[in-house]
Formats: structure tokens, sequence, C-alpha cells
């Protein structure tokens, strides 16, 4: 019997190893891709190994994106760069696309590598609510991201992220702290603590 419920275990193990695992691409693997054109035309994002293909812009979806970029120029200038919809690189196997970031230094700091921080992140979400508040979340709170914003359109409101951290027997960071702000709202960004946005300045 001890003999029978040994194999048997080992079989479990044998069987437990052999089963198959998700492929996980790294940011090195995903720009083979790419330069091979594998993704002309298309709207992907590298988000913890897995390719992530992005849902059409609807117009006031592009257009919160102009809004957000039009008013963090006007308050990031000199020693940061506003890029929209460029590529953050975040470790190994993430390389996501935010709809504004704001990174630090200047335009050129940039020509060889995409930036590895930001000093703020902002996505605008319909489609993608949860994938912005779920994994895109940790993703940024994992990189230390400080700031996070998400400009809902559905609830016509901006979430802000703040404080990412790594409680104990918590495998991944997340932020602490989320504060919802209304369209008579302002927001002070941490990197420009003197600064307000409005957030309907930021709403189609």
């Amino acid at each position: 019997m001890r003999r029978l419920l040994a194999g048997m275990r080992t079989m479990a193990t044998l069987m437990k190893a052999a089963a198959p695992q998700p492929f996980r691409w790294t940011r090195e693997a995903y720009y083979r891709l790419a330069r091979l054109g594998l993704f002309d035309g298309r709207r992907v994002e590298l988000i913890e190994g897995e390719i992530l293909e992005m849902s059409p812009q609807l117009p006031p979806h592009t257009s919160a994106v102009f809004l957000a970029e039009e008013t963090l120029r006007t308050v990031f200038r000199e020693g940061y760069v506003v890029r929209t919809q460029a590529p953050l690189s975040l470790g190994m196997d993430s390389d996501p696309e935010p709809d504004v970031a704001v990174v630090a230094g200047c335009l050129r700091d940039y020509t060889q590598n995409h930036p590895t921080s930001a000093v703020l992140v902002l996505e605008v979400a319909e489609a993608s609510l949860a994938l912005d508040r779920g994994r895109k979340a940790r993703l940024y709170a994992e990189a230390g991201i400080e700031d996070y914003w998400i400009v809902n359109l559905r609830e016509r409101q901006v979430e802000v992220h703040r404080r990412p951290q790594k409680k104990p027997r918590q495998r991944r960071a997340a932020y602490t702290e989320v504060t919802v702000y209304g369209e008579k709202d302002t927001v002070t960004p941490l990197a420009a603590p003197h600064a307000k946005v409005k957030v309907a300045d930021l709403l189609p």
C-alpha cells in the first residue's frame, strides 16, 4: 500500500510538472515581433508577459486623451516630458502604453530607450475600466509610480491612486490610497504641488 501511495504521489508530481503553461513574452521578444510587422495597424500592449490587443478608440476616449495631454502640458513644463500613448519599459515583461505619462527629463533623453518610470501616469477608461483599475494599477504600483490617475468616462470622475506599497504576505504591490474626484473638483499632482488641475478640463 505504501509503495502504491508513493507511486501515485510520484505520478501526480510528474503530471503537474507536465501540465501546459502559458508562454510569457519578454520585452525583447515583443520588440522582435514588432520589427517583423506582426502588430502593424493594431493597438497592442505587453502586460506581465501577455500581449493584449486594445479596443478601437471611440471619440470620447480620443478627446479625453488630447484634453489630458493639453492640460498636463500647462502644468509640467521645463524638466518634464508629457508623452501620449507611448511605451513605458516596466521590467522584463511589461511595456504598457499609458494614454498620458509625465516623465522627468527632456525629449532627447529617450531617443535610445523608453522611460522606465514616470512622475504621473494617466489612463482614460471606459471599456478598459476593469483593466485600468486591476492589472494596470498593480503593474504601475509594482513599478513604484507614485501618482496614477484614471479618467473614468462612465462616472465622469477622476480616480487618483497613490502610495504604492507591498504589504506583508502580499505577492504584489498595490496602491493603498484611492481618492475619487468629481467634475467640480481639482486635483494637485504630486510632482507639481503648486498646480491645480480641474477635473472638468480632463473630461470631454
